[in-house]
């Protein structure tokens, strides 16, 4: 054979591996689903206009919610709009006649459209002039509702219903993201009720996915076994916006797994939902289900700070948007 023909023959040789490589990719990426959730995009969000109780300085305040263009003037207790899966940690408050809200999560403009930014801080009610009560307040979107009005700083996760139905086994959950972390190496602690601490460790905001297996007993008690996990924390600020991040979602036990950590571990009442009875009740959760195993709920959380309750480092801030699930 002569020298041109080899090199015309392994030109096109090469040419075909090139093809079938990328044609193999192309069927791949092809195979990907990527499901935004209803209002996941953040371009659309409910108003409500409170009013404070005078007696703490009769302010009004603006309340946002993830659901349909509409603004609700009045104290009238939050129910979700339009079909929208999200709550998030803005409340209103009623504690012995007294209105008070929270606002730690806000739309902020983001080129043509909008996403959500969450916030800690630190919230205090004054009574003439006088600091009252002072808490930490961390900003969290999630996939539930809030029982309004909050009649008190106990137990605040009970106050909530966490998750949806959901029996589907999505492969990622993809969104975009900013983040601000504060650098010290501790947290303070306010319940309001206690004198003001510190926690050590530093803060980090933290996105949670949760795939439930959940059943009620004969007296109202709420058991699940987990199907699938993903929790995604940050502990460093971001370099500006991250676009598209993917992070898969793990079946079954991942207790061995390479990338499992501790706070993905087993959670015995760490959130809550409303049983049968209309009851506000712990989500036992009891083991890892099997990894073929079908979900009946997912948990979505995205918080400013991790440490629970009354806990984090005030200046924490998040940004999300574009929510999605890839299948």
């Amino acid at each position: 054979m002569k020298m041109n023909e080899w090199k015309k023959g392994r030109g096109l040789l090469v040419f075909a591996l090139a093809f079938i490589v990328n044609y193999q990719f192309s069927v791949v990426h092809s195979q990907e689903q990527v499901v935004p959730f209803r209002y996941g995009d953040l371009d659309q969000w409910v108003v409500r206009e409170i009013h404070e109780s005078s007696i703490i300085g009769g302010a009004t305040k603006l309340l946002y919610e993830v659901g349909p263009r509409d603004t609700i003037v009045g104290n009238i207790a939050y129910t979700n709009q339009g079909g929208s899966p999200w709550a998030n940690s803005n409340v209103m408050a009623k504690v012995a006649g007294v209105v008070k809200t929270n606002v730690s999560v806000f739309p902020e403009r983001r080129g043509s459209g909008w996403c959500a930014r969450m916030e800690t801080r630190m919230e205090s009610v004054k009574v003439f002039g006088l600091i009252d009560i002072e808490v930490v307040a961390a900003g969290s979107v999630f996939l539930g509702t809030i029982h309004e009005p909050i009649k008190g700083t106990k137990n605040p996760q009970s106050m909530l219903m966490s998750g949806v139905p959901f029996t589907k086994r999505p492969k990622a959950l993809r969104f975009d993201y900013k983040v601000k972390v504060m650098p010290q190496h501790e947290r303070v602690r306010s319940t309001g009720f206690s004198r003001k601490t510190t926690v050590a460790g530093q803060d980090s905001v933290a996105v949670i996915l949760l795939l439930q297996k959940r059943w009620e007993d004969k007296e109202g008690n709420v058991f699940s076994k987990r199907v699938g996990t993903m929790v995604q924390r940050y502990s460093k600020s971001s370099n500006g916006w991250v676009n598209e991040a993917t992070y898969p979602i793990l079946y079954g036990d991942i207790s061995h797994h390479p990338d499992y950590r501790d706070y993905m571990r087993i959670q015995v009442e760490e959130r809550y939902t409303t049983n049968s009875r209309g009851e506000s009740v712990p989500i036992q959760e009891v083991g890892w289900a099997d990894a073929n195993d079908t979900p009946t709920h997912m948990v979505l959380q995205f918080v400013s700070s991790h440490g629970g309750a009354y806990i984090g480092s005030p200046g924490n801030t998040f940004w999300i948007d574009n929510l999605k699930l890839v299948y």
